[in-house]
């Protein structure tokens, strides 16, 4: 018999795909769907700091109120039912899965209603991820080398003060040295990280000359970047638990993600495309996969191939492949 079970976040999974957080796990019904299709764990739909903070100036602006005499009755108004509807996929969720539920939160920064997440946790989530995407585009006279980074840990500790759960920090790919990162979120307390998040893709419109939403959905050339990363992290901070997200597409991806040293992969951009019947498909793949190379569980092969385990070839982590493979071209 194979074993297809990992650990992620100190949760047991049945197996190591994880639904993201998106419009697939907006609903209870929706993970029911895909608790009942195959899947791991299921990452809900994320709270959004942002969205929150658009609909109290859309409130703002649709009506009489001051911005000074609204905006805080507002904000704690849109805060509350937005939570109130959190908690209840939360809830139903639970009551209808028989597999980890994650919440999620999207945030900017270390702000009071972080504390959200005692409520998220009193619903009945099995962990909580945590997003904090954002691009830093302040000049250098506004901004202080390695504040976002510490803002990263800041919400991390209040987090750990504030909630039991595990804690997943779900990372962009936007730093110059993603493993000291890293490091700095193992040391202080969270349970595992996820490689990497996706920025809204931009596109530009030549023809009506504005900028437009790009390709939305993912591609299989995405997977290289949280590839590399994954075997630095592991071979470097192991243990560690990491989920590989962006890019993976297949079983192959999947296996290729567990090499590097993944416990488990997000999918999103690939069961919107195919369905959550191809969660199946995933899995009997990897089985087929574990058979041919005789491996029984996914612990035998979890981290064979991170950086530092193929000796003079490491440098296919590096930056210096580019040179290696392609610097006799013309």
């Amino acid at each position: 018999m194979l074993d297809l079970t990992t650990t992620f976040a100190g949760l047991k999974l049945n197996n190591p795909i994880i639904i993201s957080s998106s419009g697939l796990t907006k609903s209870a019904e929706n993970n029911a769907n895909l608790a009942a299709a195959g899947a791991g764990a299921v990452v809900l739909k994320s709270l959004f700091e942002e969205q929150i903070l658009h609909e109290t100036s859309q409130l703002l602006d649709d009506n009489a109120f001051g911005r000074a005499e609204g905006y805080d009755y507002l904000t704690s108004y849109v805060r509350q039912h937005k939570l109130e509807d959190y908690l209840n996929v939360v809830r139903d969720s639970k009551k209808n899965c028989n597999i980890p539920v994650i919440a999620s939160i999207s945030c900017y920064n270390d702000s009071e209603w972080v504390n959200f997440a005692k409520d998220i946790e009193r619903a009945g989530a099995d962990a909580i991820e945590i997003n904090i995407l954002s691009l830093q585009t302040q000049r250098a006279i506004n901004y202080e080398y390695g504040s976002f980074e510490k803002e990263h840990v800041n919400i991390l500790k209040h987090l750990k003060q504030t909630i039991n759960i595990p804690i997943i920090m779900k990372l962009g790919n936007n730093f110059t040295n993603p493993i000291a990162l890293v490091d700095q979120l193992k040391q202080n307390g969270a349970d595992a990280v996820v490689l990497f998040n996706r920025f809204f893709p931009l596109d530009v419109d030549i023809d009506n000359m504005k900028t437009v939403a790009g390709q939305i959905l993912s591609s299989g050339f995405e997977l290289s970047n949280s590839l590399r990363w994954t075997g630095f992290a592991y071979s470097r901070l192991n243990p560690i638990n990491i989920a590989v997200s962006g890019g993976v597409r297949d079983a192959d991806g999947l296996v290729k993600s567990i090499l590097v040293g993944a416990s488990a992969v997000e999918l999103c951009s690939v069961i919107f495309e195919k369905g959550p019947q191809y969660i199946n498909v995933m899995k009997e793949n990897l089985s087929v996969w574990m058979e041919k190379h005789h491996y029984t569980s996914i612990s035998q092969f979890k981290g064979l191939l991170h950086s530092d385990s193929e000796g003079d070839d490491t440098d296919l982590f590096e930056r210096t492949q580019f040179i290696k493979y392609f610097g006799s071209k013309e």
